[in-house]
């Protein structure tokens, strides 16, 4: 495993992160499955793990709370994320913070994740959604210097908007955020277009997630791919996106190196861009976590294939999640 360094705070995490989404209650998740992937994780270097009071409602950071009481001699960092108090992803420039993230919820918040997770301190809090417009509301700043005077927290966070990475740089101006969460992947090449840039001039921290594409970068899906009414994935993967997604996938596929898997290819894409820090693909099975982290070796790919990467970049519209 590689580490790198998470912006201003100094932390050497891994470059292969892990994320907790699947394991809070998707379809086909097992517990002792997922507890036995996250220990695998840690025996094979990753000291990084992102999950959300909204992931099973709090299952899925009591899960990393029992991971890491096996460890009470290792430094695991932890990265949580406040949900919406309207409960509504993503945030829009119509909703009132006063909805969204009030002062006193934030607070309330981090004590329910702090005690899910049964720790003094998480290392990394997230806001979960963002709009930048909520940047002038004192509130939320308040909180921000409340949880860190307190040591609740060890730094925050915003988690960006799916598809709107430019919807965060009035509140990375205002110094108080240490670390930004977005997606990510060889569809999704926006970051770099303004938020690295600024990321790089501010030392924040980078977390990239869904390098998947919530699973079709894994070369799994063909046209007929559907996902039960009662997945979320359901809605994300239409028909008609399901059939558009297989066709650039198919576009790129000639570019993969002999010998190369598409999930690596993936992760080794976004290891090409230096202003990453770590990624956090959903691992809930053994031979996932192995494979992921297999690709943090220091081996990049040539500057060469990354930029015949570029003319695949897809420039999507946020939808209702």
């Amino acid at each position: 495993m590689q580490y790198r360094t998470f912006g201003r705070t100094g932390w050497q995490v891994a470059e292969i992160g892990y994320g907790m989404w699947g394991m809070g209650g998707w379809t086909g998740s097992d517990d002792a499955e997922s507890l036995a992937s996250l220990h695998r994780s840690v025996e094979l270097g990753c000291n990084f793990f992102d999950t959300a009071l909204a992931y099973g409602e709090g299952h899925s950071e009591k899960l990393l709370g029992q991971l890491l009481k096996a460890y009470p001699n290792q430094k695991l960092y932890t990265a949580s994320k406040i949900p919406p108090k309207n409960r509504k992803w993503p945030a829009t420039p119509e909703y009132d913070i006063a909805d969204v993230f009030p002062y006193d919820y934030l607070i309330a918040m981090t004590d329910t994740s702090l005690k899910n997770m049964d720790v003094e301190q998480v290392d990394l809090m997230q806001l979960h959604v963002w709009d930048d417009h909520f940047t002038a509301d004192d509130g939320w700043k308040r909180a921000v210097e409340t949880l860190k005077s307190s040591g609740k927290i060890g730094a925050f966070g915003i988690s960006i908007n799916r598809w709107e990475p430019a919807n965060v740089l009035e509140a990375l101006r205002t110094g108080l955020i240490d670390a930004v969460q977005v997606v990510y992947n060889i569809f999704d090449q926006n970051p770099e277009d303004e938020l690295y840039p600024l990321c790089r001039e501010l030392n924040i921290g980078v977390i990239a997630r869904v390098p998947f594409d919530e699973g079709s970068l894994t070369g799994t899906f063909t046209k007929d791919t559907r996902f039960p009414k009662e997945d979320w994935r359901s809605n994300y993967f239409t028909p008609e996106t399901v059939a558009e997604t297989v066709e650039r996938i198919d576009a790129f596929k000639p570019l993969i190196p002999a010998g190369m898997s598409m999930p690596e290819f993936a992760l080794r894409f976004i290891l090409a861009e230096p202003t990453v820090s770590t990624i956090i693909p959903g691992m809930r099975k053994l031979r996932n976590v192995e494979a992921n982290i297999a690709a943090s070796d220091g081996k990049a790919l040539s500057a060469n294939l990354v930029d015949a990467l570029r003319p695949h970049r897809w420039v999507r519209q946020p939808i209702p999640i």
